[in-house]
């Protein structure tokens, strides 16, 4: 059996790389031969030069019409950057839709226009460039093809320009984007490119080059073609310097401990080996500016995770973060840094003292990455200095799947525990690892094979982790099958792996229906069925899931599932985290019940999304209600209120109990350079009371004066835990 799989595994890629769609739209850049002014007027001799892409399509209510808003865009470029100038026509009344001022808004339901580009032509990594009315931008990278929603981070940050004019019947931007800010081949002359505008007013998204609406708008299978009648150049030096200052006032109030002060300096630095081969060095970085994470009530029995959000960490982070499945990474970068403070929740950062990180492309097929960290001990736990190593190589098969290779190493020199929690596990850790990740030229087809071992000290046996999926996407239907075996001994301890010693099925079935109707955009039906096993114990979990999720042409979304879940402990757990009753190792429960959820329309000034489940939890029930309700006040104040709230009945001498995470935020926009929010969380699961407000000021492009307000309470009695308050001031130098 295993034979014809791995047969048909590797053979995919010869035989899926090989289908290809329609012929790519293509349109041709102009060289700037004048001095460009980026203010949003479109008075520079060579857009009087440059044939506009136009005849856009629609995504969004339906694929298979021409956009009823008229889009034009033009590409220009000059040895230092690239342009585009967009007229976006408007025949329509009122007020354009912006969430807010603030850099990286969230794009999908606001006014705006995005370009996604693909330098390589490779289909599997690009950047993502957007801008609203208001000239508030956001960018973020794409990876993997773009086929998730999940492959698009917009934590990322870079140096680029906009502008844009609001007029009687259109609004108007020119934007800039220097070819230091990209990764591109020197001497390349086609880009892949789509450009994708968002519009309230007619409920629209249309794309330039057709995206079929069952895949991501950002989907790098879908791009046309941008030409450049001139081979690029190498844009001359690339070097830049991050230096930060920072002044922190700190106070432990449960260990009575006087207060601290300190003053901290670090900083970045990028320096260009070549157009798409960066160096970035950091020294003593302080990511205190970094926005606190959205706590999450637990009720499962293993870690939750927290996505990545440093800057450092963030460029080429798919080289890194991408192997392996999602509760099997080999290596998460938040290990590095960041530890919990079990009092409160929070992830709070550990001292790193250097790093670098050398990542990008070697040539059209290879890429590399290689990062090293060395961190400073803890005597607060025992904890000795740690050295992190990674390093990954992957290679470009076919049109668009790839072949890449990780090792991962954790050290200390002190011949101290790897890890202070298991003194037997020597001073180091080990992984090696190799992934095949598919994906068909026409975006059909996805995929991912792979093997990861584990080798340290103190090894116990089956220290692997493999796992295979393979996904067909098509208008109509979607079908996945996923098979995954993590070994008894896979120790990965610089990676995110809540369990080990299971084997998992999970084949999925879906049914997209598009009635014609003008409330009704999509209905979507799926079957999931996920078992999970292992030796010692057998079947230790199966869910089975029925959904029905409807799409309404406002945005607005109602989804049901029904849910039957069956669950056997291998070890003492309480849902409701009490330590002194706990069901034993080998109690099985089966749980029946529904979920049931509704977001209104997005595009609203006030708009909800509320969610229900209930069913059989354990030996009793479970009645959840979370959500959130949003008011906007036009593109200046957003406030959110996000709740969940669980009130767990337990049988046979097992309290009950309710368990309260509530979450308002406060969002103030002065301008596009200042912004004010302010994030309570009060999580009853930890005692916990949490304020986090911060001041930003962006004086200079992605330079910034923060000022960072936290502290955590016993909301019983509203006695501190700890406070803190940081004054740093970060600023971005070209050399």
């Amino acid at each position: 059996m295993k034979k014809p799989l791995l047969f048909l595994l590797f053979c995919l890629p010869v035989l899926l790389n090989g289908q290809q769609g329609l012929p790519r739209r293509e349109f041709v850049a102009v060289k700037a031969s004048g001095p460009m002014v980026v203010d949003g007027n479109l008075d520079e001799a060579c857009w009087g030069r440059a044939v506009p892409a136009g005849a856009f399509r629609q995504y969004f209510p339906v694929d298979s019409a021409a956009a009823i808003s008229r889009t034009e865009v033009m590409m220009a470029y000059d040895e230092q950057q690239v342009y585009f100038a967009a007229i976006l026509y408007d025949s329509l009344p009122g007020d354009y839709i912006t969430l807010s001022l603030r850099r990286d808004f969230r794009i999908e339901s606001v006014d705006a226009l995005a370009i996604v580009m693909d330098p390589f032509m490779d289909g599997t990594n690009g950047f993502f460039f957007g801008v609203n009315p208001f000239g508030v931008q956001v960018e973020g990278l794409v990876s993997n093809g773009g086929q998730a929603a999940t492959d698009l981070d917009l934590s990322w940050d870079n140096k680029w320009y906009v502008e844009t004019k609001r007029h009687t019947n259109a609004w108007t931007l020119e934007m800039a984007i220097p070819l230091k800010t990209l990764r591109f081949a020197e001497g390349s002359a086609r880009w892949g490119i789509n450009v994708v505008r968002y519009d309230t007013k007619y409920n629209e998204r249309s794309v330039w080059s057709a995206v079929p609406r069952q895949f991501e708008l950002f989907n790098l299978a879908c791009t046309g073609v941008a030409i450049f009648p001139e081979p690029l150049g190498k844009p001359g030096a690339n070097i830049s310097v991050i230096p930060y200052l920072a002044g922190i006032a700190s106070k432990d109030h449960r260990a009575g401990s006087a207060a601290e002060r300190s003053f901290t300096l670090g900083g970045d630095a990028k320096v260009a080996i070549t157009p798409a081969l960066n160096l970035d060095i950091t020294v003593n970085p302080d990511f205190s500016q970094v926005e606190v994470d959205v706590q999450q009530t637990n009720l499962d029995r293993f870690e939750l995770f927290f996505p990545e959000r440093r800057q450092f960490f963030l460029e080429n982070a798919d080289l890194f973060a991408s192997f392996g499945f999602v509760n099997a990474r080999p290596f998460f970068s938040r290990r590095i840094g960041v530890t919990i403070d079990s009092t409160t929740g929070q992830n709070v950062q550990n001292d790193i003292l250097l790093g670098g990180r050398l990542s990008g492309r070697l040539n059209e097929r290879w890429r590399l990455g290689l990062m090293n960290m060395q961190t400073a001990p803890e005597p607060a736990n025992g904890a000795p200095a740690y050295n992190y190593s990674v390093a990954a190589l992957q290679r470009q098969v076919g049109a668009r799947s790839n072949i890449s290779a990780i090792f991962v190493n954790k050290e200390n020199f002190d011949r101290q525990p790897v890890d202070v929690q298991q003194p037997g596990d020597g001073s180091y850790n080990r992984l090696a690892g190799l992934d095949y990740n598919l994906a068909s030229a026409d975006g059909k087809w996805g995929g991912k094979f792979f093997w990861h071992q584990t080798f340290g000290a103190s090894n116990a046996g089956q220290a692997f982790s493999h796992g295979a999926t393979l996904n067909y996407n098509a208008r109509r239907f979607f079908v996945g099958w996923t098979h995954q075996w993590v070994g008894e001994g896979f120790d990965a301890k610089v990676g995110f792996v809540p369990r080990t010693d299971f084997r998992r099925v999970n084949p999925v079935v879906g049914l997209n229906v598009f009635p014609d109707s003008r409330r009704v955009n999509r209905h979507l039906f799926l079957l999931s069925n996920n078992w999970t096993w292992n030796d010692t114990w057998g079947i230790t979990d199966y869910n089975l899931t029925a959904s029905w999720t409807v799409d309404f042409q406002n945005t607005a979304r109602y989804s049901f599932f029904l849910l039957s879940n069956y669950v056997k402990l291998f070890f003492p757990f309480n849902p409701t985290g009490n330590p002194n009753q706990l069901f034993l190792p080998g109690q099985s429960f089966s749980q029946t019940g529904f979920l049931t959820s509704f977001q209104s329309d997005q595009r609203k000034p006030v708009n909800f999304l509320v969610q229900v489940i209930s069913g059989v939890f354990f030996n009793g029930n479970l009645r959840q209600l979370s959500g959130a309700v949003n008011y906007r006040y036009r593109e200046y104040a957003n406030v959110a209120l996000a709740y969940n709230i669980n009130r767990i009945n337990l049988k046979e001498g097992f309290d009950d109990a309710t368990l309260v995470l509530i979450g308002p935020r406060f969002d103030i926009t002065f301008g596009r350079n200042l912004f004010w929010t302010t994030f309570v969380q009060y999580n009853n699961q930890f005692d916990n009371l949490n304020i986090n407000s911060r001041l930003q000021w962006r004086f200079r492009p992605v330079s910034d004066l923060f000022l960072v307000y936290t502290d955590n309470y016993f909301p019983d009695n509203w006695k501190v835990k700890n406070r803190a308050l940081v004054l740093k001031l970060n600023f971005w130098l070209n050399l």
